[in-house]
């Protein structure tokens, strides 16, 4: 006899989640800013290997999901931030969490 098909899906909230935080770097960036406010410049230097191109366009997609706010204060000269929104900052903890798992978990490469 032929064992039923079995229908899981995933959650669609974790699918969502995962459309977001999958792609490679935003985890990293939110981790970042989770320590604290920073300049492009200081992103890309904590952020290591990513590139310019690539760390601005994550930039744009995790402001536009609202876990991140971009600043701008007026000058001279004019200084642009990236920190955490309230939904980014509780982000953090999961993301530790997610980081200690690995470190039991996961063999390093």
């Amino acid at each position: 006899m032929a064992e039923p098909h079995d229908a899981r899906q995933c959650d669609a909230a974790v699918s969502h989640a995962f459309s977001v935080l999958g792609k490679r770097w935003n985890g990293m960036i939110v981790d970042v800013l989770g320590q604290g406010e920073l300049s492009f410049v200081g992103l890309r230097r904590a952020v290591a290997g990513i590139s310019d191109a690539v760390l601005s366009d994550r930039l744009t997609e995790l402001s536009d999901v609202g876990l991140v706010v971009r600043r701008v204060e007026s000058g001279p000269p004019v200084a642009v931030t990236y920190a955490l929104t309230d939904a980014g900052s509780r982000l953090v903890p999961i993301l530790s969490q997610l980081g200690e798992w690995a470190d039991g978990n996961l063999a390093r490469r």
